[in-house]
């Protein structure tokens, strides 16, 4: 978390309002997001990014001239595009300042600027038809108004433009994964503190008590779950063409979400890179088997869907 966390009464204050949530809850990850989601900008990130994109979009036109991230967080999915050869040129939004730094430094690390803006995604602050891409990741289940936000990313597309929205939770998806990090944080920090472990496997109670607080904001900006077949028709309504969806993540996630909540339940020193390359190697694996079952398995059981629009010609 960042040290300028939020305090009591913030998290109070935030109850009541969402905006304000996702501003308080953002900002405070905003120093330590990156390494929270084993976030990077090499060959690993990179190779994520563009298969995602491509599983719901495809690879036609290639590069993608002007492209805006709505909720961009720390620019993991417009940076690592932008190295993949997806789109030239990356405007970012957030409605957190400290994601929006965090995304610029991020990109200068890397070798380029950006153009960055604090935003509301129910109202870009941009003119009509200015971009030719309009991306996310992980982004719409944190807004208030899915459709709203939709017409806005439609109306600053120019005809024929694209929306690609990646990595929303579906509903069932959801519910597993949630159900089995609890399981895995009850489980975890109740084993570290026995004598036997203790001294050597216990997180800090401070940093606990830290993620405590956090998962408290949490519950105020995770506002959506979707059904596919749902997020589509949302997607249509807000005047979208050539709509279409897909989902992945099924045993991944249910491997993936428990193997995340560990890190973060026991002493991070006694995990090192060897535990990093378990984790994703076994991801992958259980990623190309989730695949198979794409065949066989309902959509709706799987953890993300991703979504793709294009802005029509006439409008």
């Amino acid at each position: 978390m960042s040290e300028s966390g939020a305090s009591v009464d913030d998290v109070e204050r935030a109850w009541q309002d969402t905006k304000l949530a996702q501003v308080l809850y953002h900002d405070w990850e905003a120093d330590s997001y990156d390494e929270k989601w084993s976030i990077s900008f090499d060959e690993r990130c990179i190779s994520y990014a563009r298969d995602r994109f491509a599983a719901v979009a495809g690879t036609a036109g290639w590069p993608y001239g002007t492209a805006l991230e709505i909720g961009a967080g720390t620019g993991f999915f417009a940076l690592n595009l932008r190295q993949a050869g997806v789109i030239d040129e990356v405007h970012v939004t957030d409605i957190s300042p400290g994601m929006v730094r965090a995304a610029k430094l991020n990109a200068a690390r890397i070798g380029f600027e950006i153009g960055g803006r604090v935003a509301d995604a129910e109202q870009l602050p941009y003119d009509d038809a200015a971009f030719d891409l309009v991306l996310g990741h992980a982004v719409i289940h944190h807004i208030p108004n899915v459709e709203l936000a939709f017409r806005e990313m439609l109306r600053v597309l120019r005809p024929g433009g694209r929306i690609v929205i990646c990595g929303e939770p579906t509903t069932y998806g959801d519910r597993i994964a949630r159900t089995l990090s609890r399981a895995t944080w009850w489980t975890a920090t109740r084993l570290t503190r026995t004598p036997l472990l203790a001294n050597k496997w216990a997180r800090p109670q401070e940093d606990l008590d830290e993620s405590s607080r956090a998962a408290a904001l949490e519950a105020v900006v995770d506002l959506h779950t979707f059904q596919p077949r749902q997020l589509a028709a949302t997607v249509r309504r807000a005047g979208a063409g050539e709509v279409r969806t897909v989902t992945e993540e099924l045993t991944a996630a249910w491997f993936g979400w428990p193997a995340r909540t560990l890190e973060y339940a026991i002493n991070p020193e006694r995990l090192g890179w060897a535990w990093a390359n378990f984790a994703y190697a076994g991801w992958r694996r259980l990623s190309a088997l989730d695949r198979m079952l794409s065949h066989v398995v309902p959509d709706e059981l799987f953890y993300n869907v991703s979504v793709t629009g294009i802005r029509p010609p006439t409008t």
